[in-house]
C-alpha cells in the first residue's frame, strides 16, 4: 500500500518498508558515485482548463522526465482552489503513481518532486512536497538544492514544530504565513536570510510560486502552454516532455508568482551567478539546455578537448554507457579513432528492492554491463566516462574488458578529478572517500589497472561550457566554495537525533 497525505484530515496509509532506503543507482551498487540532486516541477492552468489539462498527469510526466535527478521518493501536491492534497511515497515516479491515484488528484495547479536525500534520511516523512497549514489554508513546497545555514534557520522555529529532518521542512515552516497571510510577504522576509542552493516551487490554494537562490546554483526554468498555462521545472527537458514552450530561466535571486493575473516577478536579492559546472558533466539530461547552452553539445565538445589534451594511439573509442557517450563521440571525432560499442547496458536493471545473493553480487557490474567480446578482443581501447569518485566502477570495467581480450585499455574522463565534496545539493562521498583526494593521477591509474588515464583540465571543461569561470561553481574540482560554509552547520543528518 502507498501513503497519502491529504489536507483536512484524510488518513495516512501505511507504506512499503524499504529497509535503509538505499536504492542501487550505479553500475556497481557498491560504488558510491555522485548522487543526483532533486527534480522540481510546478504547473498552473486557469480553473476553467483544469479538467482538460489534468495537472496531476502533467506533473507526473514532468517528474518522469526529471527522474534522473532523484530516485528515492516522489510526490505531487494539487489544489482545486479550496484545498491542497499531497500524495507522496518512497520509490520511482512510476512506482508511486498510477492512473487511479492521479485521477484522484484533481485541480488547476500542482507542484511535484523527485528526491535523492542530500539532507535528512531517505524516509517517507522526508519525502516532498512538504506541506504546512497556514490556518486559512496551506502551503506545499518542493526544493532542489541544499541550505548551509539550516541550523540557524531551525533555531527561529518554536520547539516541536518540525515533523521531518530536512532543510526543506525548515524552509516550509518559515515560509508558511500564519493566519493565512501572503506567501510572497513571507518569502520577502525569509529568503534574503537563507544561504545555500535552492530552486523552489511552492503553492497555496490559488497561486504557483517559484524562487531561485542568488547564486543560481541549481537550474530552474519557466515555460508556457500557448499562453493558457505556465510551467516551472528543473530542466528544459521536462518542458519538452509535457509540450510546454521554454520562456526563460528563473533568474538568480528572483521570485515568481503565477495565477490568473499572469506571471509576476520581483527580486529578493542581487544576482551573483554561480551555476553548478557538474550539471554539464553529469546531472542534467543531455537534451536539456542550461544558460543557453545545450548539455549534449557541451559534453561532445568536452570529448573533443579531452582528445586534444590526452591523445593516445588506439583502435576504438568506447563509452561507459550512457553517461560517457557524448564525450566519447567527441573524442572519436577529434582523434579520428573509430567510435564503437564495446559494452552493452541492460536498460531494465535499475533500482531494485531485491538484494542480490553473494553469488550474483560477485558478478559485479555484469548485471548492468556486459562486454561485446568480438568487438573488443585484441583491440586497443579508449574508454570514456564522465567522472571517477571512488573508482570501483571503472576498476571493474577495466578488469572485465581485460578478461574479454582487450589488448590495451586507456581511460579518459570528461571531468577533472573530483577532490572536494559538494554542500549545495549533490551527495558526493566524503573527501576521505574520494579517490582523487588520496591518490595522484598515476596512483589512480595504477588502482584502476588501466594502461593510461587522462582527465580533462578544469580550464578546458569551463571553456566547453562557454560560461565565464567566475559565473560557475567549481567547488568539487577546485575546493573554492562560492557560498561561505559554516563548519558547524555541515552534515546530511544535522536535524536528526544523535545516535551516540
Amino acid at each position: 500500500m502507498r501513503r497519502s497525505e491529504q489536507v483536512k484530515g484524510a488518513p495516512r496509509l501505511a507504506g512499503v518498508p524499504l529497509g535503509d532506503g538505499q536504492l542501487s543507482h550505479d553500475l556497481d551498487p557498491s560504488d558510491r558515485s555522485p548522487k543526483d540532486a532533486c527534480g522540481v516541477f510546478g504547473v498552473w492552468v486557469p480553473p476553467s482548463e483544469a479538467d482538460r489539462a489534468e495537472v496531476s498527469k502533467l506533473t507526473y510526466y514532468g517528474l518522469y522526465a526529471l527522474q534522473h535527478r532523484g530516485q528515492e521518493s516522489a510526490g505531487i501536491a494539487v489544489s482545486d482552489a479550496s484545498r491542497i492534497v499531497v500524495f507522496k511515497d518512497m520509490g520511482l515516479v512510476s512506482q508511486v503513481f498510477d492512473e487511479s491515484v492521479l485521477n484522484t488528484l484533481r485541480g488547476h495547479l500542482a507542484v511535484g518532486h523527485c528526491r535523492y536525500s542530500t539532507t535528512g534520511s531517505p524516509t517517507w516523512e522526508n519525502a516532498q512536497p512538504t506541506f504546512r497549514s497556514t490556518g486559512a489554508g496551506g502551503l506545499a513546497l518542493a526544493h532542489n538544492g541544499n541550505l548551509i545555514n539550516t541550523g540557524e534557520l531551525a533555531d527561529r522555529l518554536p520547539p516541536g514544530v518540525l515533523t521531518a529532518t530536512t532543510d526543506t521542512e525548515v524552509l516550509t515552516a518559515l515560509l508558511a504565513p500564519h493566519g493565512g497571510g501572503d506567501p510572497i510577504a513571507a518569502a520577502r522576509e525569509i529568503l534574503p536570510t537563507v544561504r545555500g542552493a535552492y530552486s523552489l516551487v511552492f503553492m497555496d490554494e490559488h497561486t504557483l510560486y517559484a524562487a531561485r537562490d542568488p547564486e543560481g546554483v541549481r537550474p530552474l526554468v519557466l515555460g508556457s502552454f500557448e499562453d493558457v498555462g505556465w510551467v516551472v521545472a528543473s530542466e528544459t527537458a521536462a518542458l519538452d516532455i509535457v509540450g510546454a514552450k521554454f520562456v526563460r530561466e528563473v533568474e538568480p535571486g528572483e521570485m515568481l508568482a503565477i495565477d490568473a493575473d499572469g506571471v509576476r516577478s520581483e527580486r529578493f536579492a542581487e544576482a551573483r551567478p554561480k551555476g553548478c559546472l557538474f550539471e554539464y558533466v553529469y546531472l542534467a539530461r543531455p537534451d536539456t539546455t542550461i544558460a543557453g547552452r545545450s548539455v549534449q553539445a557541451t559534453r561532445v565538445e568536452v570529448g573533443r578537448r579531452l582528445a586534444r589534451e590526452h591523445p593516445v594511439e588506439a583502435d576504438m573509442v568506447i563509452p561507459t554507457p550512457e553517461s560517457g557517450t557524448p564525450a566519447a563521440i567527441g573524442y572519436a571525432e577529434a582523434s579520428g579513432i573509430p567510435y564503437g560499442q564495446g559494452l552493452v547496458k541492460n536498460s531494465y536493471v535499475g533500482r531494485t528492492f531485491i538484494q542480490p545473493s553473494q553469488t550474483i553480487r560477485e558478478l559485479g557490474i555484469r548485471l548492468k554491463l556486459n562486454p561485446l567480446r568480438e568487438a573488443i578482443e585484441g583491440k586497443r581501447l579508449i574508454v570514456v566516462d564522465d567522472s571517477i569518485v571512488r573508482g570501483n566502477t571503472q576498476r571493474a570495467i577495466v578488469a572485465m574488458l581485460r578478461d574479454s581480450g582487450a589488448a590495451e585499455i586507456h581511460v579518459r574522463i570528461s571531468s577533472p578529478p573530483i577532490s572536494w565534496p559538494c554542500f549545495y545539493g549533490i551527495d558526493f562521498a566524503t573527501r576521505a572517500e574520494l579517490i582523487a583526494g588520496e591518490l595522484s593521477v598515476e596512483g589512480i591509474r595504477d588502482s584502476l589497472g588501466a594502461d593510461s588515464l587522462g582527465f580533462i583540465s578544469l580550464d578546458e571543461l569551463i571553456a566547453a561550457s562557454r560560461i565565464p569561470k567566475d559565473d560557475l561553481c567549481r567547488a568539487c574540482f577546485d575546493g573554492v566554495y562560492p557560498i561561505p560554509l559554516d563548519e558547524s552547520a555541515r552534515g546530511k543528518h544535522l536535524l536528526e537525533p544523535s545516535t551516540t
